[in-house]
This record gives C-alpha cells, structure tokens and sequence, in this order.
C-alpha cells in the first residue's frame, strides 16, 4: 500500500517517469511506464531489477544493441483481424524494418555466451515469428519500400504498358513544344511543366488560339496559359486508367498478403509487446547510467542499509551545475527501527527523507537505485508519506488538520512491514501541545513495530531516543566555526536547529536576538552550540588521528629495518673476516712450500747455515703473525643505566624539562591545560596526560636529541603523503615497466595509509588492464577491485581498495 494518493508527485517519482519517457525510442516502450506499479513480491521485484541490470551491462559492452526501427504495429493488426481488410503500404514498410529490429534483437541474446543476461534472454525466448513472412514481405517490397513490379503477373503487365505511354507522351508533348517554338508561339526559353498532375506548355496568352488543346492554368499576371496539346489529352486519359489499375491490383496483392499474414498476428502481438518492453528496460538501463544507479543486494525483509545513497534528482541536478552531491548512509533494521533527524534548517532533513522515500519506491518498482552495490536493501509492503502542504480550501482543511489526517492513518494502517516518513513532525500548532501528540504518535508506531524516518525540532521527540527502545537520533551535522551546513547525516546523537546562529549570518538585529537568548536560557543555546562542535571536532580528531597511526606505523617498520640490516651487516662482517683468515692461511702454506724449496736449494749449494737458521726463523714468525686471528672490533659497550636521583615531587608547570616514566627521553613543557600537557620534542609537538610524565634532571641539552630522525622520519613521510596522487597513470608503459611501477606505487600506498586509489590503464587491447588485475588478484593487501564508473572511464579504469 502506498499512501496518499499524490505519492509518487510528492516524492518526485513522476519526474523519473517523464526522464523514462525520454529515453525510449517507441510508443510501445513508453506505454510500460504508465504500468509501473509498486510491489512488495521478491520474485516479480527481482525479475524487474535483474532485467534492467542485465541490459545495464548490455549498454556498457562494446557489442552495440539494435535501436531502430521500433514501430508499433500493434494497431494495424487489430484492424486487419477483419476478413477483406487489407494492410497499408506504409504498414507494410514498417512491417518489413520493425520485424527485422526483432529478429535482431532476439539473435543478440542467441549469440551471446549462455551464462549472459539469462532473463533477458529468457524474455527473447519468446518471440515466434514465421521466417515465411519475412521471406514474402521481401517478395513484394524492393529495397526503396515500393511494390515490386513482379509482385503479380497483372501488377507486371500494367506497368510495362503504363511506361511505354508515359514515353509517348514524353515524344509527343516535346514534339509539340519545338513546334510552337519554331512558330514563335511560345518563347524559346520555356520548358515543359505539370499542372493538375498533367504535362502542358507555356503559351503566350496573346497566343493562346493558336495552339489546339486543354487550358489547364495561368498565371498569376494572366500573361501566360499553360496549355496540354490535343494530341497528347486522349493518351493522359488512358495513363489516368492504368493508374488505377494499378491501384487495383495493389490493393488485390496487399489483400492476399494479409490473408496470409492473419493467422500469424497473436504471435506477431506478442512479438511486438516483447519488442516494447526491451525498449523500456533499455530506458530504465539508461537512465540508471545517468544517475549512476546500480542493482544492491536484496534482502526480503523490512531493512536499510543504504552506503553512498543519493537522491537521482539533485544528482542531476548538481551534475548541470558541475556539483557533487554528499551522500547519505544510513541504517534501519529490526533493532532500531525509527530514525528521529533533527537539525538547522536547510541542512538536508528534508532531502534525506526524500531520498529515502524516491529510492525504496524505486526499488520496490523494478529500477535500479544510486548507492554502493554493497549496501543491503529491504522490502516494505507499505510506504506512508506526510510531507509538504496539504491544506485545502475545498475540503476546509488547516496545514495542521491535513497532518492529523495522515498521522491518523498511519496509526491505523502501519504494522510491522511499514515504511513511514514524517517531514517537521508536529508543527503548525501550539509547540507544546503539537509536540506532545507527536510523540505519544510516534510511541505508538513505535509500539505498532513500524519503520520509520521523522524530521523535527521538537526536543521531547529528541529524548524519546533514551526513552524507547527500537528510536534512535540522528543529526544533520552544522560547522558553528563556519556557519554553513555539512549536509551529512550522523545517527546516534541529536542535533541543534541553530536558529540563532542562522538568524545572526543573515544580518537578523542583534539586539533582538540579544533578547531572546535571555528568554530561551544561555545555558540551552550554549550545549546545543557545543553539542554539535564536538562532533565535528570529533571527526577531526578521528581524521588527525589516523595520520599519527600511519606515521607510527611507518616509523615502527623503519626501525625494525634498520634492526635487521644492522644484524645483515654483523653477520657479513664475521663471514669477511673468516674468509680473509682462510686466505692468509693459503697463502702461508704456499708461501713455506716455496721457503722449503729455497732450504733445500742453499743446502745443496752448501749455503751458510747461520744464514738459512735466520731465514727460516724470519719466515715463522711471519706465518705465525698471519695465522693469529685478529681481535674483532671492540663494541663499545653501553653503560649500566646510572641511579639518578629520585625526580621532585614538585608540580609540573610550563618551562620544566620532563620525560615519560620509564623513557628518558626528555622534553620540554610549553604549556598546560587541566590534566593535559603541550611538550615539545625534538620536531614534534605531542599532547600527554600529566600522571604519564616526571621531571627530568637533564639539562641544557636539545630536547629529544635522541629522537631527531624520528623527527626526520615524519617530515619525510609528511612530505611523501603531500606528493602521493590517488591515481597511477600506466598508459603507453609495456607490461614490465607498468608492473614494476605499480608494486612500487602500492607500497607507500600501504605505508601511507592510503585505503583505495585508481589505476588508469586505458581500454586499448585489454592487455595491460589483463596483466595488472592478475598482479592485483595474487597480492594479499589487496580487498577488491572493479572497474570505474562508465562516466568516468568505465573498464579504462580500475578501482582498487587496499585491506
């Protein structure tokens, strides 16, 4: 059930209709967007749905999709089912062309592979035409759409004999037109022309006995007559009934042709409704394309969980403008079930219930809907809308009175499976009194189990969140600092309306202003101002400090491979020196053998013995110097940590130099704020609890010395991160090169913290888009990948997102 009446107005469904409109190619295709109705059946929901995403990927592929030619014959063939009537030539031809758009249409799906678009192909099942009909149509159209000559034995003989007077009368009317010429009757400059679809000369008028035949015109000064020749009226008379023969025997051969063609025209019908509803699915792809719309994951049940949503309307609109739209996330399941949005106005509530409204009625009527394909959608077998203004003279109805009448409907009618949505719930009575029947209604749906989405200011429907379970908050966030709206929708906690700081940036007096904050109450206006800070304060807190964990996460993987190529470096070294040792021993030994030989030969010579005796002794202590492995290097060693007296007791206050219990590390302190302390180290500026830190005995020295390539190690990262593009460029590259560049690129992407980027890699053969998703499929750090939106590049393109 859908409720009021003007829904799909109000909602702005009836402007998606009119876009649907404009993308079909034929009345037959925009006679199904008058059928488009709201259903709560998975089954028929997701035929719908698939339908459209299949022909979605249809006009994303290269092979292009017949669109042309889509006639509706279907009333032709209602007026033919009556014996002795017989099809229009121009029927005919349509006939012809728009049979072919079918047999093409369904030949698409034939050759594609089986595993693609199976419901598409399943629906172009079901179109029988008799190839014995495109084969007589072709017998009797030649390729301009004309009645061929041979079409019938008759058809054949009148246009031979028709022709051969058309040729006489083409001799006989330029035979007379040199014979007045000759006799000056008529100007040698004139030609022959056609009045009343009859050949005739331009005689003078003055002239005008002079010639024998039929006046047929003159002209407008009466100075010319435009005369046909006696001679040539008797054979136009006969021209005139082979005409109409021939109209005779076309109509006694396009009679024949529908006898023959009436037993095939339910199927021909039923071809024709297929014919249409391709087209509308094709609209509805398109339009998908336009607005970004993709297929969810379907659940059947009540449920939202919609990432990325975003009202088609105000894309479209924005995209005119060159302007991006903020998405919206949000959430309703079983648990928490209504969702109360309060915050300033013109912030977007209204545009969020909205966007949620035109996207489930979307959904549940078979289109596609622009979110991320991840997000879960449920099925609502209702959907109650009160927004606007309703009011009505004739049915003397106050703003206020048409609300009552669509909240008490939805007391009567919402139940479990329901969909409600509430724009400035309560208003437009006495706030106090409006405010309380809104929510003793909303604890009623509440207790009804209802779904549901209401905007307000109203402060007692903000608290009802604490107060019931299955009711949760939610606020449209607003930058105080700025002064502008963010247009993003955060659940969990209320939200201000910031009147007065809206009425004060529009140049509303101060002093009234001044007023009425004394009669509200400071203390209000101050939490609802502070209320809202924090949570943008929040955010960026939440931003700061995942910057601070990726440079620690950097630094962390620095050191430890510094760590490891100092324990490479130990272990090289000792190997070095083994190594040299063995090699001095080489040489000892090669060295004494040749001394020996030396020993042997002096011996033999008689040599002086005192002599060798020296030299042998000499060459011991030689190979003994070598053979004596040499100390290592003396590492220095570190000395015991020495006993330093015990820090004092007193305060920390701003100037003291401090460190971290059990760090010694030190730093200086540069001012404090309740329990929290500014310290400066080395390059860094950190924000530490004062029980995490004690005075420090060190003096003089830099801060942190000890700490400045940690220093170092963040500029260098800072710099990096400022230098890192979210897109790499691989086009023109050969495979190595491109892979080499992009195992590169993805390791600072993982040192930096960078969660997803794009590779741009062009279409082209698909071979380096083919080599870079396999390196991407093999690599652990990498959670998915896809192909970028066709708008923005399509398969030239692919998404990647990092773990």
């Amino acid at each position: 059930m859908v409720y009021p009446d003007n829904f799909e107005e109000k909602i702005g469904f009836t402007q998606i209709c009119r876009l649907l409109e404009s993308y079909c190619i034929s009345r037959l295709g925009q006679q199904h967007i008058a059928k488009i109705s709201f259903s709560s059946a998975l089954e028929e929901i997701s035929e719908k749905l698939y339908e459209t995403e299949e022909f979605r990927q249809i006009l994303l592929s290269p092979e292009p999709f017949p669109q042309q030619d889509y006639f509706d014959l279907t009333p032709e063939f209602s007026r033919i089912k009556i014996p002795g009537t017989f099809i229009e030539i121009q029927s005919l031809v349509d006939l012809r062309l728009s049979l072919n758009t079918i047999n093409l249409c369904a030949g698409y799906f034939r050759k594609a592979e089986k595993n693609l678009y199976p419901t598409l192909r399943k629906l172009a099942e079901e179109i029988m035409i008799d190839p014995a009909i495109i084969s007589y149509l072709d017998k009797l159209l030649d390729e301009k759409g004309k009645i061929r000559d041979n079409a019938s034995p008759g058809l054949a003989k009148i246009r031979k004999e028709l022709n051969s007077r058309l040729s006489q009368i083409d001799r006989m009317i330029n035979k007379a037109l040199a014979s007045a010429k000759s006799e000056g009757i008529t100007p040698d400059d004139v030609e022959v022309t056609i009045r009343n679809g009859r050949m005739v000369i331009p005689v003078l008028a003055q002239n005008k006995r002079m010639i024998r035949g039929f006046i047929h015109d003159e002209s407008s000064t009466g100075q010319t007559v435009y005369i046909e020749p006696a001679e040539v009226f008797d054979v136009n008379n006969e021209i005139r009934d082979l005409e109409n023969a021939e109209k005779r025997e076309i109509i006694k051969i396009l009679t024949a042709f529908t006898d023959f063609l009436r037993p095939y025209l339910g199927d021909l019908h039923r071809a024709y409704i297929i014919l249409g509803k391709l087209d509308f699915i094709r609209a509805k792809a398109r339009l998908a394309l336009h607005i970004n719309a993709v297929l969810p994951q379907i659940v059947n049940e009540p449920h939202i969980d919609w990432i990325d949503a975003v009202h088609p309307l105000l894309h479209l609109s924005h995209k005119a403008r060159k302007m991006e739209v903020v998405p919206l996330n949000i959430r309703l399941d079983r648990k928490q079930r209504i969702l109360v949005i309060s915050g300033p106005n013109a912030g977007g509530k209204s545009v969020c219930l909205k966007t949620v409204g035109l996207l489930q009625y979307m959904l549940q009527c078979g289109l596609l809907i622009p979110l991320q394909e991840h997000s879960r959608a449920g099925l609502f077998k209702d959907i109650f809308i009160d927004i606007g203004d309703d009011q009505s003279l004739e049915n003397d109805l106050s703003t206020y009175s048409s609300h009552l009448r669509h909240l008490r409907f939805f007391l009567e009618n919402a139940g479990p499976e329901s969909l409600f949505l509430i724009d400035e719930f309560g208003t437009g009575t006495e706030p106090q009194l409006g405010g309380a029947i809104a929510e003793a209604s909303l604890e009623r749906l509440n207790e009804k189990k209802a779904f549901g989405i209401v905007t307000t200011h109203y402060a007692n429907l903000k608290l009802l969140s604490g107060e019931q379970e299955g009711i949760i908050n939610g606020a449209m966030l607003f930058d105080t600092r700025e002064m502008r709206p963010l247009f993003q929708l955060l659940t969990g906690k209320p939200g201000s309306s910031f009147a007065f700081e809206i009425a004060g940036k529009i140049g509303f007096p101060a002093d009234v202003l001044e007023k009425a904050s004394l009669k509200t109450g400071k203390s209000q206006l101050d939490f609802d101002k502070q209320l809202q800070q924090l949570e943008v304060e929040k955010e960026e807190i939440i931003r700061q400090r995942q910057e601070f964990t990726v440079a620690d996460t950097f630094l962390s993987e620095m050191i430890e491979k510094y760590q490891k190529l100092v324990a490479d470096l130990e272990a090289k070294k000792k190997d070095i020196l083994e190594k040299a040792r063995e090699e001095a021993l080489d040489i000892v030994k090669t060295s004494n053998r040749l001394v020996e030989n030396t020993i042997r030969e002096i011996r033999e010579s008689n040599a002086e013995k005192e002599k060798t005796k020296e030299a042998r002794k000499i060459l011991e202590e030689h190979k003994e110097a070598i053979e004596k492995p040499k100390p290592e290097p003396r590492v220095k060693k570190i000395p015991k940590k020495p006993v330093r007296p015990k820090p004092s007791e007193d305060p920390i206050v701003a100037g003291d130099m401090v460190k971290l219990k059990n760090h010694n590390a030190p730093g200086e302190v540069v001012e404090i704020r309740g329990k929290m302390a500014t310290v400066f180290t080395g390059s860094m500026k950190l924000n530490i609890p004062l029980d995490q830190l004690e005075k420090s005995d060190q003096k003089n020295i830099k801060p942190f010395s000890a700490n400045r390539k940690y220093g170092q190690i963040v500029n260098d990262l800072n710099e990096k991160h400022s230098r890192f593009s979210l897109s790499i460029d691989l086009r023109g590259k050969r495979a190595e090169e491109a892979l080499g560049e992009l195992g590169r690129y993805i390791d600072d992407a993982l040192l930096l913290g960078i969660r997803e980027f794009s590779i741009i890699h062009g279409k082209g053969d698909g071979i380096l888009r083919t080599v870079v998703r396999d390196m991407l499929a093999g690599m652990d750090e990498v959670r998915q990948y896809r192909d970028e939106h066709v708008e923005r590049g399509g398969s030239g393109i692919t998404i990647v997102t990092l773990k």
